[in-house]
């Protein structure tokens, strides 16, 4: 607030009879602009600690001096999960062979199943599952697959995108199967 000092100025005259104008001064009280500039400074510290982002948490690959051996994994320790139309999952253990002898199909149901008998047969540092969801699969089964990963304290997989040798592998089995 602002307040006027009417007080007089010692009450000296100069000469008979004349009166000396009074001298005015201003006051002007910070209190307030204090008051309102540390709430704002403490509403401020508030909400950025709130503000705190959530995130997932990522494990990336260590930098290697030669690129491709940065993500190599050992064929022994690999199963390979694609996920197709209909709730269809299918999977392979190490690398695809050439005539998909190897190529074999399941369930959501049984595929833990699958996922648990590779970890204890597998050493786990390379213990490794790889998800590739098909053209034709959808996200409900695609964060089922992941939420299988999460049930089974699997440490290490990754999500890449899928070969049209699997595609075509998956279509084969699925027209046998009468999945439309």
């Amino acid at each position: 607030m602002a307040e006027m000092d009417t007080s007089s100025g010692g009450g000296h005259k100069k000469g008979p009879g004349v009166k000396k104008g009074k001298k005015l001064s201003t006051r002007v009280d910070l209190t307030p602009m204090v008051d309102l500039g540390f709430l704002l400074i403490t509403f401020f510290i508030f909400t950025t600690t709130m503000s705190q982002p959530t995130a997932m948490k990522l494990f990336l690959p260590k930098d290697t001096d030669k690129p491709e051996e940065q993500n190599k994994v050992k064929a022994s320790g690999a199963l390979t999960i694609m996920l197709g139309k209909s709730d269809g999952v299918y999977y392979y253990e190490g690398e695809l062979a050439s005539d998909g002898s190897n190529f074999k199909s399941s369930n959501f149901k049984d595929i833990r199943k699958e996922i648990i008998d590779k970890k204890k047969s597998t050493n786990p540092q390379d213990f490794v599952v790889v998800i590739k969801p098909g053209p034709e699969a959808n996200y409900k089964n695609t964060v089922d697959i992941l939420d299988e990963m999460t049930i089974n304290d699997v440490k290490r997989y990754a999500m890449v995108d899928i070969f049209d040798q699997e595609i075509q592998l998956m279509k084969a089995t699925e027209a046998s199967q009468g999945i439309k």
